[in-house]
């Protein structure tokens, strides 16, 4: 082989080698200062106010609710009472309706996706446990995940009491559900 060939040859191996070392260097790079973005999870509180209808006429037999309505009576949502933390607060306001899914059968617990919808957050229930139920009150936990407005889907718990002094099948009530 000739002097000029091998200096070509050691040529052509050097750029290879330079250029595999700048492409493993660059795929390293990438892998250590290049993370993936992570949405966060939501955080806070929020509560909801309005009427129910069970399918029975007493609390102590009833087992899931057949409709919601705000404290106007509108059909199918409930009010925002409250909203506590950043999260919820720049989507949310008080006194905006949620939808809320109907029926809802809490017992036996069965999951209900979107059970109740606000401001671009949702709320899908995976189980709950009813903690007592009585004629005249009733008091449901359960757990979920809220998702939304491009926040990670969070675990999420879920509060429910209602009273009923004269065995209606409407009766007020309060709702909260936080991811603290």
């Amino acid at each position: 082989m000739t002097t000029h060939v091998k200096q070509k040859l050691v040529l052509v191996t050097c750029l290879v080698r330079t250029t595999l070392a700048v492409l493993a260097a660059s795929l390293v790079s990438s892998a250590l200062f290049t993370q993936e973005a992570q949405a966060a999870p939501v955080t806070g509180e929020i509560g909801f106010t309005g009427s129910a209808h069970f399918d029975t006429n007493s609390l102590a037999t009833a087992t899931r609710v057949t409709e919601w309505r705000n404290a106007c009576g509108t059909l199918g949502v409930l009010t925002v009472s409250n909203v506590v933390g950043a999260d919820y607060a720049a989507f949310v306001h008080p006194c905006e309706n949620a939808t809320m899914a109907a029926p809802w059968v809490f017992n036996p617990s069965v999951p209900t996706p979107a059970l109740w919808s606000v401001g671009g957050f949702t709320f899908t229930l995976t189980s709950d446990v009813v903690v007592l139920q009585t004629a005249t009150f009733l008091n449901i936990t359960g757990t979920g995940t809220v998702s939304g407005n491009g926040f990670a889907p969070t675990p999420a718990h879920w509060a429910f009491t209602t009273q009923s002094a004269r065995g209606h099948t409407e009766t007020f009530f309060s709702i909260s559900a936080d991811t603290r």
